[in-house]
């Protein structure tokens, strides 16, 4: 009898590192739970208003350039490069061409000296960018998300075609009663100074509800023409 409890023992006690190795399994599973948080931040961004557009990939013969961009609205709020050349002339360029782009809010920015292979290719992949912005707003604008009542009060004017120097200006005007609800450019210059100018030259036309807006600076020809067709639409509907 003696024996028996010595040996007991000895049994209780090869038990115990079992015991203690369970808990040892919970902490693992529970320490690699945090792996699916990159999904959560994702979803912030895309719930914060902004909208991300991915400018043209532009074969330079440093490399390759393209840049992302988020727009509030029409409005550029960041530039991020996703490629550009390995060099650095082009890494002391891009914090220029970006401050740049902010200020302009458009792709007509200067060249910075010594980066000029690098500017140009980001300048043609930011007002890829833009005009993939303008094309979705303008989509959006025109969707049907309208109540059908909506729809069949409005009433759409093509203005008239403005032969300018940089070539035909024509706007077509959605009107919902008196309200002008939407302006779209049938015809305009193939420049990248008119293609920067026409969100602001509708968004201005939007806010005056009439054609007494400021002219674009870098695009008066446009402006001017842009103003005459919608005056022409505005006088059509009566």
């Amino acid at each position: 009898m003696k024996r028996a409890i010595p040996v007991l023992v000895l049994s209780i006690a090869g038990l115990v590192p079992v015991w203690l190795y369970e808990p040892s399994l919970g902490t693992a599973v529970e320490t690699a739970a945090p792996a699916s948080t990159p999904s959560a931040s994702s979803s912030a961004d895309a719930g914060s208003g902004s909208t991300v557009v991915k400018g043209s990939t532009v074969q330079t013969d440093k490399g390759p350039v393209q840049v992302q961009v988020t727009f509030a609205g029409t409005k550029i709020t960041a530039v991020k490069m996703l490629q550009q050349p390995n060099h650095p002339q082009t890494t002391a360029a891009v914090p220029k061409l970006v401050a740049e782009t902010l200020e302009a809010q458009s792709a007509d920015i200067d060249t910075v000296s010594g980066a000029t292979i690098t500017s140009d290719g980001y300048k043609e992949s930011l007002q890829a960018a833009i005009d993939a912005n303008a094309e979705s707003a303008s989509s959006s604008a025109s969707s049907p998300s309208a109540s059908a009542s909506a729809e069949s009060a409005a009433q759409t004017v093509d203005g008239t075609t403005v032969n300018t120097d940089k070539g035909p200006v024509q706007v077509q005007v959605t009107f919902e009663g008196d309200k002008i609800a939407s302006v779209k450019m049938l015809q305009q210059p193939n420049h990248p100074q008119t293609t920067a100018a026409v969100p602001k030259l509708v968004a201005e036309t939007l806010e005056a509800q009439s054609a007494d807006i400021d002219t674009v600076s870098g695009a008066t020809i446009t402006s001017d023409g842009y103003k005459e067709s919608l005056q022409a639409a505005i006088d059509a509907k009566g």
